[in-house]
């Protein structure tokens, strides 16, 4: 397995960074979970999605409508997963760790599992946040290659154009192949997956024979198959794009660096870890308040990955002292002032990484 270690002898800036954020929170008398907003939220959201679900199956509608309400639906699923599953994965939803773990389970509800995703999203991408060779969200060659170190192959010249394809069809792959990959693999990129209880075991078939029932058998026979396709379809690319733009923008943009470790190599990165963090992160749309409140505070990925503990809720505060820590230590803070600037960051990067280079390691 990679191995890779940073230099935290010298934690100066997050020490200085975590006092000042403490500091807040004891000042403020707040705890660093949720609050009332979240909740609200999940209070919005769960019922919104369920009211459609029903909607679908029991009231006939012209084919346009049922569409429309199954893209809406895609785009309340990929909120649920941006502010309840998200925080409550982190343990950050609650204070009380049994409601982490319950609302934690809305993922599985989603089509996914929470264990595997909590290593693969906790563990692994918040400990090696865009080292090729380790993160996983950043494993995406020779399909698509998203930063430097990866392989080059012809096809990536159009990447910039059929990323978007796979954007669409990556929740379709992530609940119908990728978990069940993981699981039978037992590992994660290079990485062992930890290793799963009894328990853990029955919720990973159960919640997947209950997605496969609510999701396909219960509607297919419903409405019958043509119509549950074309909705299923919907829901998922709607979904699927969501999820994947959400998550890129804040890795895969301009500014945002890479490391490259190989399979059998030992990485010493010459920085403490929350300064790796920094350099591999950016934030989008900080002040668009309708975009943070959909996206669950994700277009604060900076502080995100710095604390990630912290519930999304309290993000919006706590980067102004990021910001000014990150001043004082001459880092620098990557942000895009909108989403729209975001993304077209994205994509400009995935064009110019999809040039012929000079020079690209060869990969078996």
């Amino acid at each position: 397995m990679s191995k890779v270690t940073f230099n935290n002898k010298n934690s100066a800036f997050y020490a200085s960074l975590k006092t000042a954020v403490d500091q807040y929170f004891a000042t403020n008398n707040l705890k660093k979970t949720g609050n009332w907003k979240l909740y609200a939220k999940s209070g919005i959201l769960i019922p919104s999605a369920i009211v459609i679900y029903v909607s679908l199956l029991v009231f006939t509608m012209p084919a346009f409508l049922g569409i429309l309400l199954s893209c809406v639906l895609g785009l309340i699923l990929a909120s649920i997963g941006f502010n309840v599953m998200h925080d409550a994965c982190h343990g950050s939803y609650s204070s009380k760790g049994w409601v982490n773990d319950l609302m934690g389970l809305s993922l599985n509800a989603l089509g996914g599992n929470a264990f595997i995703w909590k290593f693969k999203h906790n563990i692994i991408h918040h400990t090696y946040t865009n080292i090729d060779g380790l993160d996983d969200d950043i494993a995406k060659s020779p399909l698509m290659r998203q930063c430097e170190t990866q392989k080059w192959v012809p096809a990536h010249r159009f990447q910039h154009f059929y990323v978007v394809l796979v954007y669409a069809i990556s929740s379709f792959a992530w609940v119908l192949m990728m978990d069940f990959n993981k699981y039978f693999k037992r590992r994660i990129q290079s990485t062992p997956l930890q290793k799963m209880s009894t328990s853990e075991h029955v919720i990973f078939w159960l919640s997947k024979l209950l997605y496969a029932a609510f999701y396909i058998v219960i509607p297919v026979l419903v409405v019958g198959w043509k119509s549950w396709a074309i909705a299923f379809a919907s829901m998922h690319v709607t979904m699927g794009l969501t999820l994947a733009l959400v998550f890129q923008l804040a890795h895969v943009v301009e500014h945002a660096e890479f490391e490259y470790v190989g399979e059998n190599d030992h990485k010493k990165i010459e920085e403490e870890w929350a300064i790796h963090q920094v350099k591999t992160t950016a934030n989008f749309a900080p002040g668009n308040k309708i975009v943070s409140w959909y996206v669950g505070g994700l277009n604060f990925q900076v502080e995100h990955h710095l604390f990630p503990k912290v519930s999304h809720v309290h993000y919006p505060a706590i980067s102004r002292i990021v910001k000014q820590t990150c001043a004082q230590f001459k880092l620098n803070y990557n942000e895009f002032p909108t989403m729209t600037g975001a993304i077209a960051s994205h994509f400009r990067m995935m064009k110019q990484l999809g040039k012929k280079p000079a020079y690209a390691r060869q990969q078996a």
